[in-house]
């Protein structure tokens, strides 16, 4: 393990060992601090989340992209800390910390034991939603991770989350499609971030006026077992409960082929992504490049994520 993934491993062992024990208050104070430190600093991170905010708000000047990074980077803080004392928080907290609209259509699609996909962006605490819904409702489900470097950290991270209830699968590896398959084909409940692709084989997609790449799963996953396909978009807002919305059905088109049908599928996500992003850019966590004219074409869009992480 090189020095630097020996420091990453230790930073969030610390987080998780360490921030969890802080009272709330403190926390959040520590994460603010934190944040507004990581926005002055102007790194590749926060330059790079200001300039995918130009494209969700095209009008935004300088002043108001600066703003827009700065509140960015305390949503992305807040996250963290969140993630981090997650573990600690009791199961009336976590219940407490979340409230979504249009529920009925995540609880009529598993009365209905077809199974369902909940397709989710980069926004506020999706490790939150995700506890919420197995200690709330009562309803496990299964995730994919994408393998991080030291394995140590992939480790850790899996863990975390399977200490909130989550059945975690690598993304690597070539097995996970057929699990979540079966989960699904089992009438049960699969939770996917997807909003950017990690592999050369995404759809391409019009995301705010340009081409951007996005995973196939979700739209494939549906496809193939029936499962009930709906796109979620979390916020935040001036209190400590976190927001958001599960999105009408991402119907499965009667004709075309099946790229075809992929390709229709995972616009409609980025559609509903696009207009959860849209009306919260701050909670949009994305400080990596994302749209096909800011990658390098000569790298696979994967490699190019790991490298500005």
């Amino acid at each position: 393990m090189s020095a630097r993934d020996r420091l990453a491993d230790a930073l969030y062992g610390a987080g998780w060992s360490t921030v969890k024990k802080l009272p709330e208050p403190v926390a959040v104070r520590l994460g603010r601090t934190i944040a507004d430190a990581a926005w002055k600093q102007r790194g590749t991170g926060v330059r790079r989340l200001e300039s995918n905010y130009a494209r969700v708000v095209p009008q935004a000047g300088p002043e108001r992209l600066a703003a827009l990074s700065r509140a960015g980077m305390r949503s992305y803080l807040r996250y963290w800390m969140e993630s981090f004392r997650l573990p600690a928080w009791s199961t009336e907290r976590i219940a407490a910390g979340f409230v979504p609209k249009d529920l009925h259509h995540l609880t009529e699609g598993m009365d209905a034991g077809r199974g369902v996909i909940l397709a989710l962006p980069h926004l506020a605490n999706w490790d939150l939603a995700g506890a919420w819904v197995t200690t709330k409702l009562g309803i496990p489900f299964t995730t994919v991770a994408e393998r991080l470097k030291p394995e140590t950290l992939y480790d850790r991270f899996v863990a975390y989350r399977e200490g909130l209830g989550m059945e975690v699968l690598p993304h690597s590896g070539g097995s996970a499609f057929g699990t979540l398959a079966r989960r699904l084909r089992d009438g049960g409940l699969v939770c996917l971030v997807a909003d950017r692709d990690l592999s050369a084989s995404g759809v391409e997609v019009d995301f705010f006026g340009e081409t951007a790449r996005m995973p196939a799963g979700p739209a494939l996953l549906a496809q193939q077992t029936g499962a009930r396909l709906l796109p979620v978009t979390l916020w935040y807002d001036d209190s400590p409960v976190m927001r958001g919305r599960v999105h009408p059905p991402v119907e499965i088109p009667e004709s075309g082929t099946r790229a075809e049908r992929t390709s229709v599928m995972t616009q409609a996500l980025a559609d509903a992504f696009a207009t959860g992003i849209a009306e919260h850019p701050e909670d949009w966590h994305m400080l990596q490049r994302l749209w096909l004219k800011d990658l390098d074409p000569a790298k696979a869009p994967g490699a190019r994520e790991r490298g500005d992480r």
